[in-house]
């Protein structure tokens, strides 16, 4: 809220778990996200195309991303850091405690974060819920999501296959059908619209 420009916010995340959540964070802030691999000299080396000059540093993890912080205490980039009881805290100037190991806590923070960041800004009314799901900060696999997809799909098919109705009442003399056997379900009505 300090910084006037939110696209002077970086938020960084090498994690695969908090790759979504920095990347949602970016979204509804405004700010800029680096997810995946930090390619070294981003904040320092001028030539390159990926060259950044934040004011601001947020990062999810003090260890996984600890090229960023120390390249951001090089050009003096003040960092805020979600820590856990084993980050180092080397150049973080405000550590977050929370946990930055399990993807439900991680998006979770940022979630937090973004709400606030926007909440101080006047952006959404503290009044009122944030309308925006916390699940949508949350880390999906691709393999439990297609393992899902293919547990719905089996569950459709099973619930859209016809059910045998059976009769227990007496054999039909006409059809020769007999007490429990299947007997063909009725014949959907025609449409009296046309």
């Amino acid at each position: 809220v300090a910084i006037e420009n939110p696209e002077d916010v970086v938020a960084i995340s090498a994690r695969p778990w908090g790759m979504r959540a920095v990347l949602k964070f970016a979204h509804y802030t405004g700010s800029q996200s680096i997810a995946g691999r930090f390619t070294p000299g981003t904040f320092t080396n001028q030539i390159t195309k990926q060259f950044r000059e934040p004011r601001l540093l947020i990062v999810t993890d003090p260890r996984t991303d600890s090229q960023a912080v120390r390249e951001a205490s090089y050009v003096n980039i003040p960092v805020i850091a979600f820590c856990d009881s084993d980050s180092p805290l080397q150049h973080v100037d405000v550590a977050i405690p929370a946990n930055n190991k399990g993807k439900h806590s991680i998006g979770l923070i940022y979630w937090l974060l973004a709400r606030e960041v926007l909440r101080l800004r006047g952006t959404v009314s503290r009044a009122s819920d944030w309308d925006v799901p916390v699940d949508l900060f949350f880390h999906r696999d691709i393999e439990e999501l297609k393992k899902n997809e293919e547990e719905q799909a089996t569950k459709v098919e099973e619930a859209a296959a016809p059910a045998a109705v059976y009769d227990d009442a007496m054999p039909d003399a006409d059809a020769g059908a007999f007490a429990g056997e299947p007997v063909a379900a009725a014949p959907e009505a025609a449409q009296w619209s046309a």
